[in-house]
């Protein structure tokens, strides 16, 4: 049976960094308490499957999976989310400074970058209950094929690269936007990272900080 076990990964900036965008307590819980009790969860699925694997158990083995689906989703979507995000109004957060390649597939795809805010935008306040929102290349084999999606709960990106994605659990924002969900959206553009979206988009990364694979 493997020792190896997942750990939280340490977020690129400060707990306020984010701020006025995101609070720093929204941060310090969603990252130490949420995204934590996701990999607790997780490495005890993982070390419960390894168990039945070694005992045959299958029916163990068939009850486990929803449980690593949705937490293992939830560490590799929550690991890009930080990433996906940079310090208030940083020179990150400036798309035409730091994805001139994203940008002019952006602006080839959806008219302009503000016309692709509103549409991405739309697609997350559609969200019914939890999920996520992203922007993905390839997904029809096209090589630099943009597509924004939404996935339900903390079901990750398969069939793609994720270039970013936006958290619309409530509690990613409810603390300091209550119900304006709206306001969360048109605030989280502050903190987007283009530079790393940018970096993603080029290389075609399919992996996320610690090694996971997608």
């Amino acid at each position: 049976m493997s020792d190896a076990k997942y750990t939280l990964p340490p977020l690129p900036y400060g707990y306020d960094a984010l701020e006025p965008a995101i609070s720093a307590q929204i941060m310090t819980l969603h990252h130490t308490k949420h995204h934590q009790t996701y990999i607790n969860n997780l490495n005890a699925a993982l070390e419960s499957q390894a168990s039945a694997l070694q005992s045959q158990n299958i029916g163990t083995l068939i009850s486990l999976q929803q449980k690593i689906k949705f937490n293992g989703g939830g560490h590799i979507n929550h690991s890009l989310f930080w990433e996906n995000l940079a310090p208030y109004d940083s020179s990150a957060t400036d798309i035409a400074k730091t994805a001139p390649t994203l940008k002019s597939a952006i602006e080839a795809q959806f008219g302009s970058v503000e016309d692709f805010k509103k549409a991405f935008n739309a697609t997350l306040l559609a969200i019914q209950g939890s999920g996520w929102g992203w922007l993905v290349s390839d997904v029809s084999g096209g090589k630099g094929k943009l597509e924004i999606v939404a996935t339900k709960d903390q079901d990750p990106v398969t069939g793609a690269v994720p270039i970013f994605g936006i958290d619309m659990w409530e509690h990613a924002y409810y603390l300091q936007y209550l119900n304006n969900k709206a306001g969360y959206v048109e605030q989280i553009w502050r903190v987007v990272n283009w530079e790393v979206a940018e970096r993603r988009f080029k290389e075609g990364v399919r992996e996320v900080a610690g090694g996971l694979k997608l």
